[in-house]
């Protein structure tokens, strides 16, 4: 039988009262340094390290990448053989506390971060009660499920002065940064189109007869958090990242999955990280997987039109009225060589890809100055993400205000910037 929220979880919702117009009583953990000022630690000092949620991107993370100056030292995941088996995979593990409840982590460590590696649909409002706990939050990409809970993050990281590191590591890749400048300076002068590939969007969950029996160790109810409590299914728990229930296309070639690095390295060339397109439509119309075309302000035409050829893909082409830049994953190709004269080496793909992205996130939490994806950035790369999602459903052109966050003239369109939350996992108003 599915496990419920425990009496401590419920009670501390319960204490979530109106204040006021516009604000509510956030939910208090216990032992925290809830409110605290941001915790800024010195050059020598260890920064202590927690993960909430250990399944293939963490232990990619604990495994492969360096966390220079930090140690984790508690870990925690709703599905508790995962604990050990991470554990056992990593130098160290041994030292580790291990929670089943990650409140109860927040509560008992005094940790400077976390890193929420969990599904995309718990993601926000556990990066929030991290944040409420006193500790920066490395938080993995997509940000959010929605354009709403995405805004409420940079709300939450904005009130509680902390440092929020969204996980597009190509934000750090050094020769990224170099052709993203170039692209943003005007090099190969206006840009006229930005092509990405046509990332796929996600896909339904079709109910099944049968229930698969429920895995020992998984508590059931906080892994569904805000989603409509199902019966268990072996596909629900693994292949989430397919379901717009959970995620918003995939981790491959999905929209939010290796789609959220492309359109974010969109983003950063345009330099339109607290801003968005202002127009959308499918181009034709027709299908999930339609092709569809952007406009920003500028004029300029972002189209997800293109093929994928392979991870190198996670870019995109710039062609401007002065010459070609197609930034790649680690690399960028021109047809102006003389662009190339002083850039930074290729930065190789797989293991320890991630560094620099960590040790900028460290960086910012010892001088408080903003990381290189911080909440902002991150939350309007994602929703140009979401963008894509509700122009396919809608299929139809749609006008974006990028200010207000929302769409014009269109009620219906609008009623897609969030969801409905199941009760005991709403976000905190502030």
């Amino acid at each position: 039988m599915a496990a419920t929220p425990s009496r401590n979880r419920r009670a501390f919702l319960k204490s979530t009262a109106l204040a006021g117009v516009g604000a509510v009583a956030v939910p208090f953990l216990a032992g925290c340094r809830h409110g605290a000022p941001p915790r800024k630690p010195g050059p020598n000092d260890r920064i202590r390290v927690g993960f909430i949620g250990l399944g293939g991107r963490a232990r990619w993370i604990l495994k492969n990448e360096a966390l220079p100056g930090a140690e984790v030292v508690a870990v925690a995941d709703c599905f508790l053989p995962r604990l050990d088996e991470a554990a056992s995979q990593v130098a160290g593990g041994d030292r580790w506390r291990k929670y089943g409840r990650h409140e109860e982590m927040l509560e008992k460590e005094k940790l400077d971060a976390v890193f929420v590696e969990t599904t995309t649909h718990a993601r926000v409002l556990i990066a929030i009660q991290a944040m409420q706990a006193g500790c920066d939050v490395y938080a993995e990409k997509p940000q959010s499920l929605t354009i709403a809970e995405g805004r409420a993050l940079v709300t939450a990281a904005k009130h509680y002065r902390r440092i929020v590191q969204t996980g597009s590591q190509q934000r750090s890749m050094p020769i990224n940064v170099y052709a993203s400048r170039l692209v943003r300076e005007g090099a190969i002068g206006k840009v006229k189109t930005a092509l990405t590939c046509n990332f796929l969007g996600p896909k339904k969950w079709a109910p099944k007869d049968d229930p698969n029996e429920m895995p020992a160790g998984l508590d059931w109810d906080r892994w569904c958090n805000q989603t409509p409590m199902r019966p268990y299914y072996m596909d629900l728990q693994f292949k989430w990242g397919e379901l717009e229930d959970y995620d918003g296309g995939g981790q491959m070639w999905g929209v939010t999955g290796w789609g959220t690095h492309s359109l974010d390295q969109v983003q950063c060339a345009l330099g339109t990280d607290d801003t968005g397109p202002v127009e959308i439509w499918p181009e034709p119309p027709g299908g999930l997987n339609c092709k569809i075309t952007m406009r920003y302000a500028n004029g300029t035409l972002l189209k997800l039109h293109g093929k994928d050829r392979g991870m190198e893909d996670l870019g995109a082409i710039f062609e401007g009225e002065n010459g070609r830049i197609e930034i790649l994953r680690g690399d960028f190709l021109t047809d102006r060589p003389e662009l190339k004269k002083d850039a930074p080496p290729p930065t190789p793909q797989g293991p320890k890809e991630s560094i620099p992205h960590i040790e900028n996130f460290f960086e910012a939490m010892r001088t408080r100055k903003a990381p290189n994806a911080d909440a902002e950035t991150g939350h309007r790369a994602t929703t140009v993400c979401h963008l894509v999602n509700i122009c396919r459903k809608m299929q139809r052109r749609l006008v974006w205000d990028p200010r207000s966050e929302s769409f014009e003239k269109d009620a219906e369109a609008n009623t897609h910037r969030s969801r409905p939350r199941r009760a005991g996992y709403e976000l905190p108003k502030i």
